[in-house]
């Protein structure tokens, strides 16, 4: 990885001689190596992921599978912008930038776009600028979109990485603050109409940035973590000890656990929010989501709970993704005073 994008090179063990290999793809991963050939899955900004053949010798290539039959016009596609920004400490950030893109509709004139700000899982992976459909959802619905690879992630350098060590919770939360304040900043969104998304650990992110911060007007939490004490205490063995590094050692350090945790400061919240849960996720239990929306909506604040049969820590049934994306999108619709496009779809958002 270099600057969030992967890289391709054949490497002399002999040597060491480095010699990069040229390909479009942004995205290499699950790499397989034969006598004179690679096979990987690659994806590059203007296309989705697939199973890629690559000669070593001719450099010829060869798609194997699609990961989709899809398609979008390149007209319709919002291609990713690496951007740099300042943030805390007199240092440097990292994201990949969206515009609204659509080529069949214009927003208003004058009006500068909605932007969502999404902080990715991990915490400590990244984001590439390769193509998403789920970015992409976005942008052709008049949307901007900034991708945050937050200190702490990965393709930046280990000391990138290591800025998120004790800092879960601030870093990232300061890093997804000073995208959203850089891009309104440059003139290219609105910015009374700034939300943030994320899953996972990113879901934890978005409960910390609306809860310790009053900057987001609304945000999305899949199946976010908004309580770390409950997450040490009954997290899979593969993480145990993952917050170790991240937060403090558990339970000498139980009092920053407190500190860092959503669910234990809702009384700070200022800001409408919707929250998604697999009732069958063991990483971070339903009863996390189920605390956070009691305690929101017993502060008044409008919020919004749905939870789905059969799904565990990432939702996988086709159903289910399109049912979450278009109530996250009626949601924001709701609460900026907009009707999205096509039907109505069925949301009960309390307290709004």
């Amino acid at each position: 990885m270099d600057a969030g994008r992967s890289l391709l090179a054949l490497i002399d063990t002999d040597t060491g001689r480095f010699e990069p290999i040229e390909t479009p793809f942004c995205s290499i991963r699950e790499l397989q190596v034969g006598a004179d050939f690679v096979v990987f899955i690659g994806a590059s900004e203007t296309a989705p992921e697939a199973v890629i053949r690559l000669d070593l010798q001719t450099g010829a290539q060869r798609v194997l599978r699609r990961s989709s039959r899809a398609t979008l016009a390149a007209e319709h596609v919002s291609v990713a912008q690496a951007i740099s920004f300042p943030t805390e400490g007199d240092l440097t950030a990292h994201a990949f930038y969206y515009p609204p893109t659509n080529a069949d509709h214009r927003g208003p004139e004058g009006e500068h776009a909605p932007l969502i700000v999404i902080d990715h899982g991990g915490p400590t992976g990244a984001s590439g600028a390769e193509f998403k459909w789920s970015v992409q959802y976005w942008t052709s619905r008049g949307f901007a979109v900034v991708d945050v690879n937050y200190g702490g992630s990965s393709g930046y350098g280990r000391a990138y990485r290591e800025r998120l060590n004790g800092q879960w919770g601030v870093v990232d939360v300061d890093d997804s603050v000073n995208a959203a304040r850089f891009l309104i900043a440059r003139g290219d969104v609105d910015a009374d109409r700034v939300v943030i998304r994320g899953a996972s650990a990113g879901g934890y992110t978005t409960l910390c940035a609306l809860t310790f911060r009053s900057f987001f007007k609304a945000g999305a939490s899949h199946y976010g973590i908004g309580d770390l004490e409950a997450l040490a205490q009954d997290t899979h063995k593969f993480e145990s000890r993952y917050l170790d590094k991240l937060i403090a050692p558990y339970p000498e350090r139980r009092a920053l656990y407190i500190e860092r945790s959503p669910v234990h400061h809702t009384e700070r919240l200022s800001s409408p929010m919707i929250l998604f849960q697999g009732l069958e996720d063991k990483a971070v239990p339903p009863a996390q989501a189920q605390a956070m929306f009691d305690a929101v909506r017993a502060k008044g604040l409008p919020v919004a709970l749905l939870m789905f049969e059969g799904e565990q820590h990432g939702f996988r049934r086709a159903e289910t993704i399109r049912r979450v994306l278009e109530a996250e999108l009626a949601f924001y619709g709701r609460v900026f005073g907009f009707t999205p496009a096509g039907p109505a779809v069925p949301l009960e958002i309390h307290n709004l």
